[in-house]
């Protein structure tokens, strides 16, 4: 059964308190002897796990083996779950969906991926905060689901990000151009991939150093932004012009899509809406798969979860309210968006308003605040996709040719291929019809993030019943999920509708195109082949609620509460009171 009901005739269950102490008290004696594993390493093997773990459970102690090293300090994991969701899909993209659904209909259609964003969120959060296990939420979707899930959902997550990687190389190469148009985009496309190369290079700890500082300059922009946004629409702008809601009067708060009369032509443009500003919500979910190599993930995942609803509600929602505010549905300057696959910061809603109130100096700051977000995103594609194909190999589904790491942690034949997929960028950086072809990988990893968020919500609804068969209390857990299982019902339902009607435009009359159904629906049928093909071979069920295991693998978190004597802070430290009113 998928998804069981009832209590199981036993249970193993998380270990009694009285148990957990002892334990506790064994695990601070072995420390203070000495034992200097890493610790995020340190594995909580209870002696009450059931005698049928599966094999991916038992490989997933070769992490200690194979080297990954706990180098993401809180800090890196919070401003990751929010960087994570800040890029150029809110900054550039936000365009085409103005002028698609209006202020109201973009403003619904970011307001219901929020909500579904929020609980995929808690969903993974609970899980990943009590199992930070190598290959996160993969490797949960085989413990506690099907492998062939896993390995499909896996793969199609691998290559989401393989492709968005060279995609956020060209978007970065394009950017530059609004300084200089005269230097050929291949020449920014090796400077791009050299400098994230190099960054990932170093391991998790240079990673998260590089991506908490770009995260901060994205939030400081958005914020910067809407703070703008505000004054102008007050009249605070050189020109003196008071904006309000006139825009919301006249052309209206939606948009009639393809010329549809009436009711249904609203409706679509807000579901056009919803389908393009997908893009715009991806990446928050990484921190699942940076779990394995966080230093304190019982700690630091709850954090990042409960702050990702609030900076989603600033920073989105009240985003793309302001730009339904400051511009025109009907602005001929949104047209660029939709017309140039070239895009720097002149389509962004928020410079047209700026530019409109005549302000003339900050366009070019904010081109470069968003090709910062660009090579954090690119960044952050090489990091994932690098691991997650490196969890793959360790629970069985990608060849274990890729279990090999440097001495600091960096596995390094998982590094080379993410590398090798860059190198795709420079495909884009020629002609048109290259950059068109491009913007399908897009498309298709829009859709394979989907299948992602959906595969996080149906491994969590596993993960949920078999608690309540097992009798666990999912209050004792790092992180409690709350509005369960109905958060993770809701998010499934809007990635289900997302998914089979994303292509609706091919089923009107004179408007079927070729690409546009492959991109929409490819991903889907490519999962399902691997799904079953996977199935078929190797003849996999689904693992029963009674059979789950809850205990192996459970990270021990070992906190200093004091700093050796003669410690120093680093000197950024001295930013900590703006980054705690900020962030």
């Amino acid at each position: 059964m998928l998804f069981p009901k009832g209590r199981a005739r036993w249970s193993y269950g998380v270990v009694q308190e009285e148990e957990e102490e002892e334990h506790e008290a064994d695990r601070r004696t072995e420390h203070e002897e000495g034992d200097d594993r890493d610790d995020a390493s340190t594995l909580l093997l209870h002696q009450s796990s059931v005698q049928k773990t599966k094999k991916w459970t038992e490989d997933n102690v070769a992490r200690i083996k194979t080297g990954l090293k706990s180098g993401l300090e809180n800090r890196h994991i919070v401003m990751m779950a929010i960087g994570g969701v800040i890029g150029t899909g809110l900054f550039l993209g936000s365009a085409v969906s103005l002028q698609t659904g209006g202020p109201l209909g973009i403003l619904l259609a970011y307001t219901i991926l929020g909500t579904v964003l929020y609980c995929q969120m808690i969903s993974m959060g609970e899980m990943i905060s009590h199992l930070p296990v190598v290959g996160g939420q993969i490797s949960l979707a085989a413990r506690f689901g099907d492998p062939a899930f896993s390995f499909a959902l896996g793969w199609a997550y691998c290559f989401t990000y393989l492709f968005l990687l060279p995609a956020e190389l060209s978007a970065a190469a394009v950017l530059v151009g609004y300084w200089n148009k005269t230097i050929s985009n291949a020449v920014w496309v090796t400077i791009f991939l050299t400098v994230v190369s190099i960054i990932n290079g170093f391991g998790a700890r240079s990673y998260g150093e590089l991506e908490f500082w770009f995260s901060s300059i994205k939030v400081i922009t958005i914020i910067g932004l809407i703070i703008v946004g505000i004054i102008i629409s007050a009249g605070g702008g050189p020109t003196g012009e008071t904006i309000g809601f006139k825009y919301w009067r006249d052309p209206g708060p939606f948009v009639q899509v393809l010329g549809i009369p009436g009711a249904l032509g609203r409706f679509l443009g807000f579901w056009s809406v919803l389908i393009q500003a997908t893009f715009a919500f991806i990446g928050a979910e990484i921190i699942g798969i940076a779990a394995a190599e966080a230093k304190n993930p019982r700690k630091s995942i709850p954090a990042a979860i409960k702050s990702v609803f609030y900076r989603v509600l600033i920073f989105y929602i009240v985003g793309v309210f302001i730009i339904g505010i400051l511009v025109s549905s009907k602005d001929p300057r949104l047209n660029n968006a939709r017309a140039s696959l070239q895009k720097t910061a002149e389509v962004s809603p928020f410079v047209i308003a700026i530019e409109k109130a005549g302000i003339k100096s900050l366009p070019g700051v904010i081109n470069a605040a968003i090709l910062t977000s660009a090579l954090s995103c690119a960044s952050s594609n090489m990091f994932v996709s690098s691991r997650v194909l490196f969890g793959m190999s360790i629970t069985g589904t990608a060849p274990k040719f890729f279990l090999s790491t440097t001495s600091y942690g960096l596995p390094w034949k998982t590094w080379i291929v993410s590398i090798l997929f860059g190198l795709l960028a420079y495909t884009s950086a020629g002609s048109q019809s290259a950059a068109e072809t491009f913007g399908y990988f897009t498309t298709l990893s829009s859709i394979g993030w989907l299948i992602s968020w959906g595969g996080i919500c149906v491994t969590y609804l596993r993960w949920y019943y078999g608690c309540k068969a097992q009798g666990i209390d999912r209050r004792r857990f790092p992180f409690y999920a709350p509005f369960q299982p109905y958060a993770a019902w809701w998010a499934i339902m809007w990635v289900v509708l997302i998914l089979i009607f994303s292509g609706w435009r091919v089923f009107l009359k004179g408007h079927f195109k070729t690409s546009t159904f492959i991109t929409s629906y490819a991903p889907i049928i490519l999962f399902t082949l691997l799904y079953v093909g996977y199935k078929v071979r190797f003849k996999t069920r689904w693992v029963r609620a009674e059979d789950m295991d809850f205990n192996t693998g459970a990270a021990e978190v070992i906190v200093k509460e004091k700093k050796p004597i003669g410690s120093k802070e680093p000197w950024y430290m001295m930013l900590a009171p703006l980054r705690r009113v900020l962030f």
